[in-house]
């Protein structure tokens, strides 16, 4: 059985798209990393044909500022984007949502200078250049939960070198600049980003990703090893207590749009399992599995868990426009729209049983691909931590 792209959509999907993203070429998008998403799922490899296919699409500068010759795009564009393309293929998603939101935190950080502001923002809108910003370590784990990093910057000899290793680094191989989160090795450490050109000689990958779901995000471990760098791709370590004016809304948007992403590969679960009622007619029942009551019921289930998930992304992305930065409902609203995102696949799943859990059919990819979104930054337990202590004073 072969899945329906065009099966009937829950109400609740995003149907304006941002004014430079017209619906036609988003369609012609999805479909094609639709057709080659099981494929690189088998393959564990970057999803490159799609990464060629958002640059020719010009997908890649729609974050860079107006001013700088981009789009200017807001958290309601990158939402959008990021829930159509995680509905054919959330590995490519994955890896655009994380470029964007670098490129936005480089464009609003005061700390980076011209020119290489302008020449980072022009290798993306002329070369197609990816970003992601890299921060998980073997020992730290994720930052999120506090810590230094053992990545460290050394100056030796006038040349400052940079030496760490950082796990999970979605893009990888694909990337041409990596915001590298560090220390330097001073008694009174700076902490923050160091912006390292991925082709520079001692930047070394190891093809270590294999999980089971989210597999073509590339998310090797990068290896630096004393590499060294211009004294203006420094200038985002600081003092560690330094926190920026624009943090609090980089954190809704991270939140948010994490959100959306895993809320899209419940759509495209929804989309294949209602095509699958339509088509499936049991020879004892003699019409389809739609026509059943308990189906009917079961899909109104869904379609009652993804409008939830829409009413709260959209409820935040109103409050960004308002200038409205809630960190702790953002990160709730991520929580919550993952775990209905899950239990939407489930219930597909529990419904139709094995035929759900063949690799014949898309399915069991996107619930192996949405099962990842509890392990994504910011986590279950801490998101419900801190708005426990918020609430409790």
């Amino acid at each position: 059985m072969k899945t329906r792209l065009k099966s009937s959509a829950p109400a609740t999907a995003h149907t304006v798209p941002p004014a430079f993203v017209t619906a036609p070429v988003m369609d012609r998008l999805a479909a094609r990393f639709a057709k080659r998403a099981a494929q690189y799922d088998k393959s564990g490899n970057l999803p490159l044909q799609n990464l060629a296919d958002l640059r020719k699409a010009g997908l890649l500068a729609c974050a860079i500022p107006t001013a700088y010759g981009g789009d200017g795009a807001g958290l309601q564009e990158i939402v959008h984007i990021t829930d159509r393309i995680a509905q054919a293929d959330p590995s490519t998603a994955l890896i655009l949502a994380m470029h964007y939101l670098h490129t936005v935190s480089f464009a609003l950080s005061p700390l980076w200078q011209e020119p290489l502001r302008s020449a980072l923002f022009r290798s993306i809108e002329q070369k197609g250049a990816l970003m992601n910003g890299l921060r998980v370590e073997p020992e730290l784990g994720t930052p999120a939960r506090g810590g230094l990093p053992a990545t460290t910057v050394v100056r030796k000899n006038g040349v400052y070198r940079l030496s760490g290793a950082k796990i999970f680094s979605t893009g990888s191989y694909a990337l041409t600049w990596a915001l590298v989160w560090a220390r330097t090795d001073e008694e009174n450490p700076r902490v923050g980003w160091v912006l390292v050109p991925m082709h520079l000689p001692g930047v070394k990958i190891e093809k270590s990703w294999d999980h089971i779901g989210m597999r073509a995000t590339g998310s090797h471990t990068v290896v630096f090893d004393n590499v060294a760098l211009p004294e203006d791709h420094l200038a985002g370590l600081t003092d560690p207590a330094y926190m920026p004016d624009y943090a609090a809304r980089l954190g809704v948007w991270h939140a948010v749009t994490v959100g959306a992403l895993y809320n899209g590969i419940a759509k495209a679960a929804r989309a294949w399992f209602t095509g699958y009622l339509h088509d499936r007619v049991p020879a004892n029942l003699g019409r389809p599995l739609s026509t059943l009551p308990r189906f009917q019921s079961l899909v109104g289930e869904i379609d009652a868990l993804l409008l939830t998930n829409s009413a709260l992304v959209d409820r935040a992305v109103g409050q960004d426009r308002e200038g409205i930065f809630d960190g702790v409902n953002a990160d709730l609203t991520k929580y919550i729209t993952t775990e209905n995102a899950i239990t939407v696949v489930e219930k597909a799943l529990a419904a139709i049983g094995n035929p759900g859990l063949s690799r014949h059919q898309p399915l069991e990819r996107h619930y192996r691909n949405v099962l990842c979104g509890r392990v994504h930054t910011p986590q279950g337990d801490s998101v419900l931590l801190q708005a426990g202590q918020k609430a409790l004073g």
